[in-house]
């Protein structure tokens, strides 16, 4: 599957290995589990107002494969430049689905069809959209494209 090749390749070491032996996976850590969560949204919010953007909210965790595909989807063009130009991004620890579920629920997302789960909020803090039926959830069946369409509609 490509997307898991290219997943693989993003994860591991960007030097070349001196040696022909496989490397090991390295899980790409995307979410801080020590982030005070609700303090980087209220700053994203205060920032997205000050640069007329909006926030994007990114609840997983680093051990979700669909999680770190998304992750690689985000950091591929067009999708690169859609985050920079239109988001604050801020990416929210779910730990083992037992951290900041008052977060997601604040933001009217259960989390019960699981992550990756997005919601997007305006420079108000109001929130745009939610995923509450699992969008993205199922990332390696997920067109790329839809990612895209996703950040193009909600863009600030």
């Amino acid at each position: 599957m490509l997307v898991a090749a290219a997943l693989l390749t993003a994860c591991n070491s960007s030097e070349a290995p001196e040696t022909s032996a496989p490397q090991p996976f390295r899980v790409h850590r995307i979410f801080d589990p020590g982030a005070d969560a609700a303090a980087e949204i209220h700053e994203a919010v205060a920032q997205a107002a000050q640069q007329h953007k909006h926030v994007l909210l990114d609840f997983g965790g680093n051990w979700c494969g669909d999680c770190q595909i998304l992750d690689y989807y985000f950091h591929q063009q067009p999708n690169a430049a859609l985050i920079a130009g239109g988001y604050i991004l801020v990416d929210v620890d779910v730990g083992q689905m037992d951290r900041n579920m008052n977060i997601a629920a604040q933001y009217g997302m259960p989390l019960k069809h699981g992550v990756p789960a997005l919601a997007v909020l305006d420079g108000q803090g109001r929130v745009l959209v939610s995923q509450t039926g699992g969008e993205f959830s199922d990332m390696g069946r997920v067109d790329p494209a839809l990612v895209t369409q996703f950040l193009q509609r909600w863009k600030g």
